[in-house]
């Protein structure tokens, strides 16, 4: 996708919408599974709560309008390490995103190829979309755009046919199934269907993921229509089933039941339609998966959050190695669960809704220590409140549902905080190599030494980048959080303090003194103070960016006003930290 050409609202929605929408093809059946007859009441339930997260999301990304989601959220209200364990949820949600997609494309592709191996086609599915990506064939908007105009007339034909089937046939299927004694209570019911059917809104974070790519006011609009699709589809689509096919039909037809209820209410023409397009807009879902999680992980590897050698880029400008680690986490996935949608569903809902769960705290965090940041819509804390707690409710619901599935998910999630704990630490456990390699310079002199002398030198590498604070006067305890700050969440030694003057302006001298007090008391970090006169604005970051040779995500600054002439995402990366 071009910066310069910004998306408009249907190509917003379609990128997006493809992923959120590619749920009501498999979200009704899990919902019947633990509701059954109620199914449709459940899914109304989760759009009660989705409509809440519009306005969460529209108040976090209207004030922060930077790709990355729940990362960058946490990333610029609160310190990187919260922001890593947002970063590593969402990678598992990608993970299992794709999984989950190629696994049901495929399930509506043996409808119509009864010989084909779902597992090997799932496979050879997901490395179909690793060569791609490595290629640099990104998401086409129009593309994407077609996938979900087609997406969005079967379901409404399959919605249309079976309304007149239920017409001519009469509703005897739904009076037997409502008449069906239910597992549990009725509250139960509900509240595991509930639960289950919150898959149906996973994809709801994938506009927030490419903000900065969209035209002017067409995110909001993004988060408005999706909401819309999955509140109408899902428990319509549910109902229908319901009233078109006894309860244990649908059981028996879990994976593809859409295309079953096309063919029992329209004939085989409506069942192939169902399964052409579950094919195509599941496929696009995969490719969503491969093109957001390799942005998410190149700006961690940029954040020095993941190894550096990520950022290894082709001839075409992609990240293989990112991509090539993905397909090899989704492999493993794949093969640990067999392909099973319960289990797959179990891992994708629980990362899902930790990561909604991140951005409701986000937008508390927001609240609290940014308040001054203008946004487009004001969430009230009773808002964010009640769909945190409606998110917590449905974690809790898919944990109580099957105890294992947390297990599959502990498997992935616990492994890759210990990667991204191991560098966000690797200052001390250098050190402590170092330490250790010392001790040994009796018995291994040689070895003691060499070791020694590689470990300085990653060192030496590691504090030797650069970083910036643009201050517009701030007071001593502002500049103390900015150390603290660097300090806790930073590998450096050096730290430009900037501060720019108008032709003719002086700084106050009290800054200066605050700055070498600092500088005494931060003995660890070089302070250099610098004076530029000049305007703050995306074209000075630039500069200085390529003059020092500093990234802009190295580059701090306060949290902005009212007044505040540029957006934040006009500023390439830098970073809020006070």
């Amino acid at each position: 996708m071009s910066h310069e050409k910004k998306l408009n609202e249907l190509e917003a929605t379609a990128i997006c919408g493809n992923d959120i929408s590619s749920s009501c093809l498999y979200v009704s059946a899990l919902s019947i599974a633990y509701a059954g007859q109620y199914a449709w009441a459940a899914l109304l339930v989760v759009g009660a709560v989705l409509f809440l997260f519009r306005r969460i999301y529209g108040e976090v990304v209207g004030a922060l309008p930077l790709n990355g989601g729940a990362y960058n959220v946490l990333l610029n209200t609160t310190s990187k390490r919260n922001a890593a364990v947002a970063a590593c949820l969402t990678i598992l949600s990608y993970m299992a995103t794709a999984v989950i997609s190629a696994s049901e494309a495929m399930h509506y592709l043996h409808t119509l190829w009864h010989g084909l191996p779902i597992i090997l086609a799932t496979i050879l599915l997901l490395g179909l979309f690793l060569l791609l990506t490595i290629l640099g064939i990104s998401e086409s908007a129009v593309v994407a755009v077609g996938i979900f105009l087609l997406h969005i007339f079967s379901l409404t034909l399959l919605v249309g046919v079976t309304g007149w089937y239920l017409f001519t046939h009469g509703i005897d299927t739904l009076v037997a199934n409502w008449h069906m004694p239910l597992k549990t209570s009725l509250v139960s019911a509900l509240f595991l269907g509930f639960s289950a059917a919150m898959l149906g809104i996973s994809g709801f974070e994938s506009s927030a993921n490419f903000v900065e790519e969209q035209a002017q006011g067409v995110f909001q609009k993004t988060l408005r229509n999706m909401w819309v699709v999955v509140t109408v589809f899902n428990p319509l689509l549910a109902f229908l089933a319901v009233a078109a096919l006894p309860l244990v039909e649908v059981g028996q037809h879990t994976e593809t039941l859409l295309s079953h209820l096309g063919s029992k209410t329209g004939g085989p023409w409506l069942a192939t339609l169902i399964s052409v397009d579950a094919v195509a807009v599941l496929s696009g879902a995969v490719l969503t998966s491969f093109v957001g999680v390799s942005g998410l992980m190149k700006r961690m590897a940029l954040d020095r959050i993941l190894p550096q050698f990520f950022l290894k880029e082709n001839g075409r400008k992609s990240n293989y190695l990112i991509l090539i680690t993905f397909f090899l986490l989704c492999l493993s996935v794949l093969l640990i669960t067999n392909g099973e949608l319960g289990p797959l569903a179990g891992v994708y809902t629980i990362s899902f809704l930790s990561v909604m769960a991140f951005f409701a705290l986000g937008n508390f965090l927001l609240k609290s220590k940014r308040p001054k940041l203008p946004r487009p819509v004001y969430a009230s804390v009773v808002t964010v409140s009640l769909a945190l707690l409606g998110v917590l409710a449905a974690l809790y619901g898919n944990i109580r549902i099957r105890p294992d599935y947390l297990v599959v998910f502990l498997q992935y999630f616990l492994p890759s905080m210990l990667v991204v704990s191991a560098m966000l630490n690797r200052t001390a456990i250098l050190n402590l190599v170092l330490a250790a390699a010392k001790s040994f310079a009796e018995h291994s002199p040689r070895i003691s030494h060499l070791t020694q002398a590689t470990i300085r030198r990653q060192l030496e590498e590691l504090h030797k980048q650069e970083f910036v604070f643009f201050t517009k006067g701030d007071n001593v305890s502002n500049l103390n959080k900015v150390m603290a700050y660097v300090v806790e969440n930073e590998f450096t030694n050096r730290l430009k303090i900037v501060t720019l003057l108008k032709e003719g302006e002086t700084y106050p001298q009290d800054l200066v003194t605050d700055i070498h007090v600092l500088d005494r008391a931060y003995e660890q970090i070089e302070v250099d103070f610098v004076t530029i006169n000049d305007t703050f604005g995306p074209e000075l970051i630039d500069r200085l960016s390529k003059e020092w040779q500093i990234p802009k995500n190295f580059m701090f600054i306060g949290s902005p006003g009212n007044q505040f002439p540029y957006q934040v995402s006009e500023l390439g990366g830098v970073r809020l930290i006070i």
